[in-house]
């Protein structure tokens, strides 16, 4: 809602990875409740942006710059990640090893990979997380280890984790990746799934049939800016994405999917 604080607020933001600049004046706001899909190509800036997000990565200091989440300029990490559930591919690659599906989803808990003996789990957050397994489709998985099972299957424990506190929205960083065609469609059902429940979507990709139907924001990234923002329908032309990839493109819709070739 409009007078409710923005689950995002950039404004002019700018970072600087050694001498180059990643991302450069950006200024976009997003509602906790929207589904919005960041859409660019790879050198784009998206995986700096999505560090920014999760306090990985901070912006330049300058008079006419300000970032808040939630309304707020300064959090307690871990307090911001039960708000917001993130499935990064980052964390793709630390979650793959020797702790079980249950365990990483428990994990979630507490912004850990895996259980260690100094955490309590308690009996209604073991339910939780077998609930979530079940929700998934994956229930054989609690006792399987993340290093033995497909990156498909992977995707989607880490979606039960980043689940486990009922977040106001759900970061997707290239869900696809590594995935085969069963998996990728089984993963954007249930993503349309949750969408469709009210949770926010915020997917960052630089493959456009991941973008699903009930995505109505797109923001096009290019070479560290804001290349346009604005409706899914306007913006997804074969015209306007030749511009944003640097080649020529043609574009196809089908079932609320976009397609390119």
């Amino acid at each position: 809602m409009p007078d409710q604080p923005a689950l995002l607020d950039f404004q002019h933001i700018s970072v600087m990875r050694g001498q180059k600049t990643v991302l450069d004046d950006i200024t976009l706001r997003i509602q906790a409740g929207e589904h919005v899909a960041i859409l660019g190509p790879n050198g784009s800036g998206k995986s700096t942006l999505i560090k920014v997000i999760t306090r990985e990565c901070y912006p330049l200091v300058r008079p006419d710059s300000s970032l808040t989440i939630l309304g707020r300029d300064s959090w307690n990490v871990f307090e911001l990640r039960p708000l917001l559930g993130v499935v990064s591919n980052d964390l793709m690659s630390t979650c793959t090893r020797d702790i079980t599906g249950l365990e990483a989803v428990l994990s979630g808990f507490f912004s850990s990979i895996g259980i260690q003996p100094y955490h309590h789990v308690t009996p209604a957050m073991r339910q939780k997380a077998q609930e979530l397994l079940d929700l998934l489709e994956v229930p054989h998985l609690a006792d399987r280890f993340m290093d033995e099972i497909s990156s498909g299957e992977a995707r989607r424990i880490l979606i039960g984790r980043a689940l486990v506190h009922d977040p106001l929205a759900l970061l997707l960083d290239e869900p696809s990746n590594s995935l085969d065609l069963h998996a990728t469609l089984e993963l954007r059902d249930f993503v349309r799934k949750l969408a469709q429940a009210g949770t926010g979507i915020l997917l960052v990709t630089h493959h456009l049939p991941d973008i699903i139907p009930e995505i109505d924001r797109v923001i096009l990234l290019q070479n560290g800016r804001i290349f346009a923002d604005g409706d899914k329908q306007q913006l997804l032309s074969a015209e306007r994405l030749s511009q944003l990839f640097g080649l020529p493109v043609e574009l196809a819709r089908r079932d609320g999917y976009y397609h390119l070739w």
